[in-house]
């Protein structure tokens, strides 16, 4: 059965605060956070602060990502420019709600963005670049969290 809308009881909100992306590059007095996809055809850059950061569980981002969770950093929309390749994303709509975005040549699961919220957008923490450092602070759809999933053990 697919996920549709996040209810109280499906988000749960992780101990690790606070959220803050240490991964990042200053440009003329503004942070940025920059990625891209594997192929690098596309290239981004989001403006911080990033408001949270998260694994959503939900069917359909596992299913996206073909892994346990989506994991995303949450920033405004206004700061995203997408630097290079621009004409290589193509968004679906996964629901009625929600749009993802991904590079049509390598797969890449870019963005997801909420037609609730069109002033934010999630960008997925496995394409920035260098590795995001901040804390991943809220688990989405944890009702879908697969048993096989490993727990969290020290590095």
């Amino acid at each position: 059965m697919m996920s549709s809308h996040r209810s109280e009881s499906a988000i749960r909100v992780l101990p690790c605060q606070p959220v803050y992306a240490l991964a990042h590059i200053k440009e003329n007095e503004m942070d940025y956070l920059h990625g891209g996809c594997l192929c690098g055809g596309v290239r981004y850059r989001a403006a911080l602060p990033v408001s949270h950061a998260s694994h959503c569980y939900c069917t359909m981002c596992q299913k996206q990502h073909g892994a346990a969770a989506g994991t995303y950093a949450n920033v405004a929309s206004a700061g995203l420019t997408v630097e290079q390749g621009g004409d290589l994303i193509t968004e679906y709509a996964s629901s009625d709600h929600g749009r993802r975005g991904f590079c049509r040549v390598c797969g890449s699961t870019l963005f997801w963005r909420s037609t609730e919220t069109p002033d934010r957008i999630a960008i997925t923490l496995g394409t920035m670049e260098p590795e995001y450092a901040g804390a991943v602070a809220r688990e989405l759809f944890v009702e879908n969290k697969p048993a096989w999933l490993p727990v969290r053990s020290p590095r």
